[in-house]
């Protein structure tokens, strides 16, 4: 296809850039999971989907309690705890090394145990209800069933986005770089717990054949090694437990130019439905409060969704005006140190045909620590999920001046062109996909 064709395709295209930032504009205001700001956030959408032409029983509204301990209190909990045994590992390992790997396995059981609780975060449970304030958030999203198949025979695809914004005191592209501190820490911390072992013991059976000077310069590396990687990861704690949330933030990028999508998607395939699949235009809450909003509405749609027949595309912080080479639509491609972890393949296979088809530049990046989005629930039922966003929109997530003039809203028409051409192509490719053929001769 040539430049000229595309321009001209994307001109037919039944999307507006006026359009789409009005949504923007309509959502930049402060709304916090649980406030005012949120249930504001609520009514205006289901007013939105009611424009748009979406009866009033159509619009579902999923209110859901939820406990901000796991996204608040935890974190201050687990750094204090990780930094008290760190210190107590080191202190102890110029005295007793078995010392040392005993606080160090207590440690590790202390983070298996709080892991475990963290495997359903949208049940308040004991530590929930007890040290968290408990507080009250609605999903709204709407349903269009598929053309031809029966709604519970169609596959299902879910293009979602976050309706709740916040605010904190260190902006997410030092909170990101803070992780990637704590995770290249983590690491370097473990490597060097383990050559220092090996070498203990290797001293303790070979004294004899090593020379004083060897081992006392050795013992010296590994400890520098040990405190430097000890370091970082007490730094990064120590951040964490003083970073706060507030409800400041107009949330423009994060995340009204995800709703805003989500509206325009909705309202072209209200009247365009696919042939094979149901479409789910969600906007849920609490995602910045631990993507509860996402985890309530899997676990209530739990009986309808199949794996292998299930797609989700995730839209948070897309664009970055201003931003240079950096105002573009990118995808999680991997995630992770060694070895790097594909996020998905399937639904990056249509998003990067439909770039393809209307010549429009995409790029798969990866994230270190992976990304604490709304599809993470959905990759933790094995569903194929991808999350299209701009890397470079953190500059201002989580601010007071993440306003509309930091949208491009071309980059979003963009983003609009082509999710609705992925979906056309993975809706072509049903029974492909599928594995069954009872309807394919109808």
């Amino acid at each position: 296809m040539t430049i000229e064709k595309s321009i001209n395709s994307l001109q037919e295209e039944p999307f507006t850039e006026e359009s789409v930032f009005q949504y923007v504009e309509d959502f930049s205001f402060p709304r916090l999971a649980g406030t005012e700001g949120e249930r504001k956030a609520v009514a205006l959408t289901i007013q939105r989907f009611n424009e748009i032409g979406f009866k009033q029983e159509e619009i579902i509204q999923e209110p859901f309690e939820f406990s901000d301990f796991y996204s608040t209190t935890l974190i201050k909990l687990v750094g204090m705890i990780t930094c008290i045994f760190l210190l107590a590992f080191l202190l102890f390992s110029y005295i007793e090394i078995y010392i040392s790997l005993l606080i160090l396995a207590v440690l590790g059981a202390i983070v298996v145990m709080i892991m475990r609780g963290l495997k359903s975060p949208e049940d308040p449970g004991f530590w929930g209800k007890y040290y968290g304030e408990i507080f009250e958030a609605t999903n709204v999203y709407v349903k269009v069933p598929s053309k031809k198949l029966p709604e519970q025979e169609a596959g299902n695809i879910v293009i979602s986005a976050h309706l709740d914004s916040k605010s904190q005191n260190f902006k997410t592209a030092i909170r990101v770089n803070v992780y990637r501190l704590f995770v290249i820490g983590g690491f370097s911390f473990c490597i060097f717990i383990l050559i220092k072992t090996i070498w203990y013991f290797l001293f303790m059976g070979f004294y004899f054949a090593i020379k004083l000077r060897t081992w006392i310069l050795v013992g010296l590396l590994l400890d520098y090694g040990l405190w430097i990687s000890a370091g970082c990861i007490i730094i990064a704690n120590l951040f964490l437990m003083f970073l706060n949330t507030h409800n400041k933030s107009p949330g423009a990028l994060d995340n009204a130019s995800g709703m805003a999508i989500v509206f325009e998607l909705s309202s072209y395939f209200r009247t365009n439905p696919l042939k094979n699949y149901n479409v789910w235009f969600c906007q849920f809450s609490a995602e910045e409060l631990g993507t509860m909003g996402s985890r309530i509405f899997l676990n209530n749609q739990k009986e309808e969704f199949e794996q292998g027949k299930i797609f989700q595309y995730n839209i948070d912080m897309i664009s970055c005006k201003g931003c240079s080479k950096h105002n573009r639509i990118e995808y999680i491609e991997s995630y992770g140190i060694i070895p790097k972890k594909k996020f998905t393949t399937l639904c990056s296979k249509y998003l990067e045909r439909a770039a393809l088809k209307n010549n429009i530049d995409i790029f798969g990046v990866h994230f270190l620590t992976g990304a604490h989005t709304d599809s993470l629930p959905f990759h933790a039922k094995e569903f194929d999920a991808l999350d299209l966003g701009s890397i470079s929109a953190s500059k201002w997530g989580h601010t007071a001046e993440d306003t509309p003039d930091k949208v491009d809203s071309k980059i979003l028409k963009e983003t609009c062109v082509l999710l609705k051409n992925a979906l056309l192509e993975i809706d072509s490719d049903y029974y492909k996909l599928d594995n069954r053929i009872e309807y394919s001769k109808k």
